[in-house]
This record gives structure tokens, sequence and C-alpha cells, in this order.
């Protein structure tokens, strides 16, 4: 059976206390559904598109967004695609996660694989280990920079590797360590002729979500792979390079979850409201929209909103839609409003 070889370091240790504390406030913020899904449709569509873009799709975060709304956008059909895939890759995800399915399998990896690369692959290559030997090369110099194992060992280094995803000495390993492990092998035995990395990617997430680290589900790694490309291929490169110790990758791969679920608690924790105010209101944390809480920032520094203020606050919003925020604010005992008509002002309660 596979068994990784790395040494749990002081920069792991620090990278998983930071993920750890993160993983506390998110799990345990009180978010209305409202901004529940936001929060998971906003980490769904990161995904998305820095999983894509790492591996050359020249959409940009706003087309993918499109794309994923179903709405047109003039781009080429393979990258139009590969986001659509991704994106139903990701559902995939979900469902296993929801259905319970623990074991990590062979053809699950395929069928994952199946998905991502729908309508881009031959049928006859889509969840078909290749059969040929193949060679990963700089798009810059032509240089081969990596030699997958032989095709012929493929199953036999896939199996191994689920073996060990189900085994249970995996209760002795961090489920970070594991998702890191797993995403690098994955990688390294490169078992399709396409598509290995955003499987590989999509993985290191399942796993995650299946050892109940799926953190709510807000979180995107892809983001911080595609911040650096060459950060994250050199990583990957120096695992060959140590002789094939995981160390310096699962210290690479440890900060970048850290990095990502920091911003997130940070998010979690500027859209609520500051302590005495969760006091008045009974001890609830009361979270706000990103209007109403740009409109609270406003009133705590200015010390009041005025009606003719809001353009300079919400260029491209109605007044209408600001009245409705406010009003919001109101109800929630957050702000009150000192006289009427257009010279009303907005204050702090």
């Amino acid at each position: 059976m596979y068994t990784p070889k790395y040494t749990i370091s002081n920069k792991i240790l620090r990278n998983i206390g930071i993920i750890e504390a993160a993983k506390e406030v998110i799990d345990h913020a009180p978010l209305l559904p409202y901004y529940e899904k936001k929060f998971q449709d906003d980490a769904m569509v990161r995904s998305v598109h820095h999983g894509t873009r790492i591996e050359g799709n020249e959409l940009d975060l706003t087309d993918t967004e499109k794309v994923l709304m179903g709405q047109e956008v003039v781009a080429r059909e393979r990258d139009i695609q590969e986001v659509i895939n991704y994106r139903e890759a990701m559902k995939y995800l979900d469902e296993v996660d929801k259905n319970k399915i623990t074991e990590i399998s062979s053809v699950l990896l395929k069928m994952l694989h199946r998905i991502t690369v729908s309508q881009i692959l031959s049928p006859e290559r889509s969840g078909i280990y290749r059969k040929t030997q193949v060679v990963i090369k700089n798009s810059s110099t032509g240089d081969v920079t990596f030699k997958p194992p032989l095709a012929i060992s493929v199953p036999y280094l896939i199996d191994d590797l689920t073996a060990y995803l189900n085994s249970s000495t995996k209760e002795d390993i961090h489920p970070v360590l594991m998702s890191g492990v797993a995403h690098y092998e994955f990688v390294r035995i490169h078992p399709f002729l396409d598509g290995n990395g955003r499987v590989g990617r999509l993985l290191s997430s399942l796993i995650l979500y299946l050892e109940d680290y799926d953190i709510r589900k807000f979180f995107s790694i892809e983001e911080y792979f595609d911040s650096d490309p060459l950060s994250y291929y050199q990583a990957l490169q120096s695992v060959e390079k140590h002789d094939g110790d995981l160390t310096y990758w699962l210290e690479y791969f440890t900060e970048g979850l850290a990095i990502e679920l920091s911003r997130i608690k940070k998010r979690i924790e500027n859209i609520s409201i500051d302590g005495k105010l969760k006091e008045r209101l009974g001890g609830s944390a009361l979270l706000l929209s990103e209007r109403q809480l740009k409109i609270v920032e406003y009133i705590q520094k200015t010390g009041h909103l005025r009606n003719n203020a809001f353009k300079s606050l919400f260029p491209m919003v109605s007044e209408d839609t600001v009245l409705n925020e406010l009003k919001a604010l109101i109800k929630s005992g957050i702000i009150r409003k000192v006289g009427k008509t257009k010279a009303a002002k907005y204050v702090m309660s």
C-alpha cells in the first residue's frame, strides 16, 4: 500500500493551527441562509474560474460567472465547456458528500474525470486510464519537467492510492495533510491523458468534504494555486527533487488553505456587528449585507448619513434600494432615523 513520506515541520504545524482557528469561527458563524448561499456561490465561482484558468483557460472571472449563469460570452468553445464541466464536477462532489459515500474508488475517480472532460476528450478517452507514456514539458522552453509512471502501472498505483485513502490508518493523519497527499500523488500518477490537474484538485476538495472539513464549502484552494502558478508547479516538482519527500509540498499546500480560510474568517468577522451591539440585541450575532455594513461604517465614521450622500456612497444603486437597506437596519435596532422627509438623517441607535 502507498505510504507517503513527509515530516510534520513547524511550518505545517503553524499552518494547521491557523486552519483550525479559522475553521472554528467559520463553522460556528450564525449565518442566515441568504449569506450561507452567497458565500458558497462565491466559492464555487472562484473555484471554477481559478481551477480552469491555471490550466490555460482564457475566460476572466466575469465571463466565467456569466457562463455559469447561462449567459452567452464570446470565447473559445473549449474554454466555455471547461468551465461548465468544472461546475458539474463540483456538483458531483456535493452529491457524493450528501450521500455519505466515504470510499474513494477508481470508479469514482473515473466518473470525476468523465465529467471534467465531457465534450472535450473523445468518449474512448473519458474516464479511461491512459495506455501510452506521456511527458510533461515546460510550455516556454519545451524541456521535459516530469515523466509520469509507465501506463501499465497506472491501475496498480491508483489502487494503492485509494487503499491508502480508505485505510483505517488515515485516522492518524490530519484531513488537510490527507488532502494534500492525495492531490500530489494523483497528479504524479497522471492516470489520464488530459485533465489530471483538474481532477487532482477536485479529489483534494472531496477528501476535505468527506472528512468533515468542508468548512461549509466557503473556500477555494484553486484561487491560491492560480495566484502564483509557478510556485504551485515548483511545489509539486519539489517532491521528486527531494527523493519523494512531500514536506515542502505540504508546507505550501497547508499555507494556501490557511491563507484562504483566514480571508474568509476575516470577511465573516467584518460583516458581524460589534460585541456591544450583540449584547444589546440579546447576545445573538447579527450579520449584515455588504451594503448595510458600508452604511454602518459610514455612520460610525461621519456621525450620520443623509439622503444626499446616497449617490456618493452607492453610485450604481437606486435610492429606493438604499432606503430598503436603511429600513432593515432600523428594524434591527442598529440605526435610527432623526427628522422627516429629505432632510432626515440616520444615526447609530
